[in-house]
């Protein structure tokens, strides 16, 4: 089964600064899509940024500018920088990646999975 474990979440003051980093484990392999989405209190989970296998990124347009995405294939991990945060990207953060790989059933095939969520909390 595969995993995806975050790290990096915490209490920042604005215009501060903060690194998330996730790392996937388990039986998923020829990992496509890895990204970041948030979750704030009473909204819709949203995406915040996104990297393909080949390094294509896309970020939602209230991050531009200030939040990069990257990750290493070899390790199988993805990075948030985040800078000039704001009150606004107070949220629960998500990895996410797809890709091939085993199931909990042992059976083959395509999954997206979720990491657990890290807290960012950013404050005036």
């Amino acid at each position: 089964q595969a995993h995806l474990v975050e790290s990096g979440g915490g209490l920042v003051q604005a215009g501060g600064s903060l690194s998330l980093s996730c790392a996937a484990s388990g039986s998923i392999f020829s990992i496509n899509v890895m990204a970041w989405y948030r979750q704030a209190p009473g909204k819709q989970r949203e995406l915040v940024a996104s990297i393909t296998r080949g390094g294509s990124t896309n970020l939602a347009e209230s991050v531009k500018g200030r939040f990069t995405i990257s990750r290493d294939n070899a390790k199988n991990t993805v990075s948030l920088q985040m800078n000039s945060l704001k009150p606004e990207d107070t949220a629960v953060y998500y990895c996410y990646a797809d890709g091939y790989g085993f199931n909990s059933q042992g059976r083959r095939g395509y999954l997206e999975v979720w990491g657990q969520g890290t807290l960012v909390t950013v404050s005036l």
